[in-house]
């Protein structure tokens, strides 16, 4: 049962509000944890076998580095297998929001909500009966969704739609669709590191997570946008040159 795990996930709690002040941490924080990634290989030391790991003293000493560098504890992060074709799908996104200047437009049809609801549906008629676990990790992903999309699931570019769309009481995951509901999935293994969650339970939500995925995957066509609008400033921009 995930009901206890989905309240005790810190990660969501953690995630600060849109900020110019914690913009700037976020950025800062990313451009450490990059730069340690291209001057450290620290993901060898946990490739290596049981047994292997040469003297206590040592190991003690690189966890106690890692703790004090803020590096993840790759041994707690969450194994999503994003396939290929959706792979792609995250480097077209951005390629038209960032390059193109182009824009999902909203509302989505289905939304967040349509397709967490279809998932429940599909595992529903091919279970036979309703996995409480299967509702619940769906009522996580939304929570999740929700919290996350306006601190790091948006594009720069995509700041003012978001705020001229939404109302204090309107959800993102009524509005938004497949697009932005993929983008969480990159950002899931370093937000459920920090979860309470014990390891049996966690294998089994990274089971039920990729098999969401694979969801996904075989409903693109329906569930994805094939192209997307360009921004009315750049329509406005483009006809005055025309003219």
């Amino acid at each position: 049962m995930f009901i206890t795990y989905w309240d005790e996930w810190v990660g969501v709690d953690r995630l600060m509000k849109y900020t110019d002040e914690n913009l700037q941490k976020q950025r800062e924080l990313n451009s450490k944890q990059d730069a340690e990634k291209t001057t450290k290989p620290s993901r060898t030391y946990y490739n290596k076998p049981k047994g292997s790991n040469g003297p206590r003293g040592k190991k003690r000493k690189h966890d106690s580095t890692l703790k004090e560098k803020g590096a993840l504890p790759l041994e707690k992060l969450v194994n999503i297998q994003i396939p290929p074709t959706l792979k792609k799908q995250l480097i077209d996104d951005c390629e038209f929001v960032t390059h193109l200047g182009k824009l999902v437009r909203l509302p989505r049809n289905p939304s967040v909500d349509d397709i967490l609801k279809k998932y429940i549906d599909y595992r529903l008629k091919k279970d036979g009966m309703m996995v409480d676990s299967v509702g619940e990790i769906m009522k996580g992903l939304r929570c999740y969704f929700d919290k996350a999309l306006p601190v790091m699931l948006l594009y720069k570019s995509e700041r003012q739609q978001y705020e001229e769309t939404f109302a204090d009481d309107v959800d993102p995951s009524t509005i938004y669709g497949a697009e932005h509901l993929l983008r969480l999935f990159v950002k899931l293994p370093e937000l459920l590191v920090y979860a309470n969650i014990e390891e049996e339970t966690l294998r089994e939500l990274q089971h039920k997570l990729n098999d969401f995925l694979k969801f996904l995957q075989r409903n693109q066509s329906l569930f994805f946008l094939p192209a997307y609008h360009v921004r009315e400033e750049i329509e406005t921009s483009t006809n005055n040159l025309v003219d």
